[in-house]
């Protein structure tokens, strides 16, 4: 029994042999016209001076949000070597399943071939991006010693994931170049002093997820709040930027955190986009929504990329008091906590949060400093500011002085979203009678925003009836 069975292993082996001799033979015999692109294998083992096949392959993950950067100090470093090569891997698809060890495996079946490179646009900022190397191989030298590295960007169509997989001769030749990728991708990040946030919306201009936004440009005296109160948040946020060096030198920690609530379409969310334009310096996350679950990223952005803010509005979503949550509070509570834990001292990091409740609001976040060190309420404007809000938004209308009291005076307990929303309806009545808005639309916009028909718009706008008394 046992000889048969050896027998049998035996013509195994043999037909496995045979076939083996056959698929070499049609792949050496295939017309050169159809096999298309020239053998990688040879090229490889010419750069690196030994079998390419033979070595280890070290692998790099690359995060998503640190692609464009890494792309870019690849590019720098390769071109510090004149002789440096960049070609591309024919293959079709099947390369996406492959690792570059896979690749060399199979170059005796003439899998493993030069083609075009594979490129990838992403922005770079609201206005700028870049063709970046999604599927590549980069032939240079560093600091004397040969390198192949495959550049490979992650596609979920396939289940991979974003990474750069480095040949070398030794692999501490390997660790010592991609030790100065980092360093270099740091300090060309295209993230620095950018506005950002996350999403996943196709018709945005996103890399896989991380949208530019413009910078605002809202000047204070466009910001109507009670007096004192704009120049209170920005003594802590612009003011504290601004004087950031003495207070190290005296031990003093700067990360920090300012919490703006009070009733919706109040200004909160107004006073942010001012604080983001006065910072022109600092990198800016913004998080609100369902962009919340990347608040642990958003930290590490903006602990790199100092000075920075975290924006998150409505935070109560994510940082509901725990003794109001039967469920122990939200998995993201946490970390948002151990992202404001996380940081150093003296990171120059501010944590911007809104909130509509902040009766709500998990008391830790106040029990250390760091966290919450500010809490400003942005109440219900009272005459005088609803008067001034009027005047902003109708600044091109040309209403009367006695028509924009009259229309403040009559909208007690009312936001700046519900101004803004009267000058806009009396400017669309006048233009579906196709004429001029005047004082008289303001009056008529107001009756009907103050009307029992229009009790739920007024709630919608954040007001309520007789709420807030002047």
């Amino acid at each position: 029994m046992a000889t048969g069975e050896n027998g049998q292993d035996g013509q195994d082996h043999e037909l496995r042999e045979a076939l083996t001799r056959l698929v070499r033979q049609l792949v050496h015999d295939e017309p050169a016209a159809k096999r298309r692109g020239e053998d990688l294998m040879p090229i490889l083992d010419e750069h690196l001076g030994v079998r390419a096949d033979e070595l280890p392959v070290v692998v790099e993950r690359i995060s998503v949000h640190r692609w464009a950067d890494t792309d870019i100090a690849l590019e720098a470093i390769a071109a510090r070597d004149p002789g440096s090569r960049l070609l591309g891997v024919g293959g079709g698809d099947q390369r996406h399943h492959s690792s570059l060890g896979d690749l060399m495996s199979q170059a005796e079946w003439g899998r493993f071939s030069s083609g075009q490179v594979d490129r990838l646009n992403v922005p770079t900022g609201p206005d700028s991006e870049r063709a970046t190397v999604a599927f590549g191989l980069h032939l240079f030298h560093h600091d004397g010693s040969p390198l192949v590295v495959l550049q490979r960007v992650g596609n979920p169509q396939y289940g991979s994931e974003s990474r750069l997989e480095v040949l070398a001769r030794r692999t501490d030749d390997a660790a010592a170049m991609l030790a100065e990728l980092r360093e270099e991708a740091m300090r060309r990040s295209v993230l620095w002093r950018q506005v950002i946030s996350f999403s996943g919306n196709p018709y945005e201009r996103s890399m896989s997820g991380l949208v530019f936004h413009p910078r605002p440009d809202l000047p204070p005296d466009h910001v109507v709040l009670p007096e004192g109160t704009l120049q209170q948040v920005r003594a802590h946020v612009v003011g504290l930027a601004e004087h950031r060096d003495q207070l190290r030198g005296k031990g003093q920690h700067l990360k920090r955190g300012v919490l703006l609530y009070g009733p919706p379409g109040t200004g909160k969310t107004h006073t942010v986009r001012h604080l983001v334009g006065a910072t022109s310096q600092a990198t800016v996350v913004l998080l609100s929504g369902t962009e919340m679950a990347h608040v642990g990223a958003a930290a590490q952005i903006a602990r790199a990329h100092q000075p920075a803010i975290v924006v998150i509005e409505d935070c109560d979503l994510i940082a509901e008091d725990r003794d109001l949550n039967y469920g122990g509070g939200s998995p993201l509570l946490f970390t948002l906590l151990d992202a404001m834990d996380g940081l150093d001292p003296d990171a120059d990091v501010v944590f911007l949060l809104t909130t509509n409740r902040a009766e709500a609001l998990e008391k830790a976040l106040a029990q250390r400093p760091g966290r919450v060190d500010l809490a400003v309420e942005i109440p219900l404007p009272h005459e005088a500011a609803r008067r001034a809000l009027i005047e902003l938004y109708g600044a091109h209308v040309g209403f009367s002085p006695p028509a924009v009291a009259r229309a403040a005076r009559e909208s007690t307990g009312t936001t700046a979203s519900y101004a803004k929303e009267l000058v806009r309806r009396a400017v669309l009545l006048a233009a579906m009678d196709g004429r001029e808005p005047g004082d008289d639309d303001l009056a008529a916009a107001t009756a009907e925003l103050q009307s029992d028909a229009a009790a739920l718009t007024r709630a919608l706008l954040g007001s309520g009836d007789g709420a807030g008394a002047d």
